[in-house]
């Protein structure tokens, strides 16, 4: 399988506690959090909203559980009027701690016009113009330039309910953005939830992939979340998520597809639940032992 030391695990701490919806897990505390992810095996993670912003405090709490920051989320509003010096502003300073960290990877997602955390269903999305697809690709060339700069780089999240969510979206955007700047972020739960398959998005962009998001679907979930057209935010308090292993889609093709890609870098297990209904600790020793049962790591 995959070459020795050519993967490093790392998990999120979406499952302890919910960005979007802080209703899920508000009592679970950060070092709870981080006690656990240590305790499950990993050896990253990404950045929550209880995680000190001060690398100074940051840093040696997760050293001392031997963990360090893989990656985080970005969001960007290049499509929307006037948010474009806004959006690169708010990423130097994003860029910047995840640099003093010692993290090499940012997550982007174009979140202009996004009905994600609105009541609208997640496929109820606006159109977007050619001229904002191009604001937004102009945007991005622009940040990943920046990235690179510093040693970094950005990793293109697509997401339900935003711009980007298909793979012919996905494909228009790689098409439209400099393939040394702008990289490619894989998410398997994401790709199947918008009726695609996360195989064939990693054999066709292989080479562009910088990291990886590991996450399952409950199908019987997700014919609910189309069957009563729900919004994005309460198909997850349903549960339409779930860690790799526990749903429906298949990886052992997926991580073959992976080390014929030759992709070096982090698997981080992001699979957003309710703690109450998924305890997090449990969840992810399940997440780990299927990772080293189908992938060798």
């Amino acid at each position: 399988m995959f070459s020795a030391n050519s993967i490093r695990l790392s998990i999120a701490p979406i499952a302890w506690t919910n960005d979007d919806l802080p209703e899920l897990g508000g009592h679970i505390s950060f070092e709870q959090c981080i006690d656990e992810m240590a305790a499950a095996g990993f050896s990253g993670s990404e950045i929550g909203n209880k995680y000190p912003r001060n690398p100074d405090v940051l840093k040696p709490a997760l050293e001392k559980r031997g963990l360090q920051i893989s990656s985080a989320w970005f969001s960007t509003y290049f499509s929307e009027e006037g948010r474009t010096e806004d959006t690169v502003s708010q990423f130097i300073q994003q860029m910047n701690f995840l640099k003093a960290m010692g993290a090499k990877i940012i997550n982007i997602c174009e979140c202009g016009h996004s009905v994600q955390g609105t009541p609208k269903h997640v496929f109820d999305r606006p159109s977007y113009t050619d001229q904002q697809w191009l604001q937004v690709a102009e945007g991005l060339n622009r940040i990943g330039e920046m990235a690179r700069e510093n040693g970094m780089l950005i990793a293109y999240h697509y997401h339900m309910g935003t711009i980007v969510q298909t793979a012919a979206e996905t494909d228009r955007l790689m098409e439209m953005t400099d393939s040394d700047l702008v990289h490619l972020l894989v998410d398997t739960g994401h790709a199947f939830y918008a009726g695609d398959d996360p195989l064939k998005t990693v054999q066709k962009y292989g080479p562009r992939i910088r990291n990886v998001h590991l996450k399952d679907i409950r199908q019987t979930v997700l014919d609910e979340v189309e069957a009563k057209k729900m919004n994005f935010l309460d198909s997850v308090k349903a549960g339409v998520f779930t860690v790799p292993g526990d749903g429906v889609i298949d990886f052992d093709p997926i991580f073959e597809a992976l080390v014929t890609a030759k992709y070096q870098g982090w698997f981080v297990v992001e699979a957003e639940q309710d703690p109450e209904k998924a305890n997090p600790l449990e969840y992810a020793k399940k997440a780990r032992t299927f990772i080293r049962e189908h992938a060798g790591i």
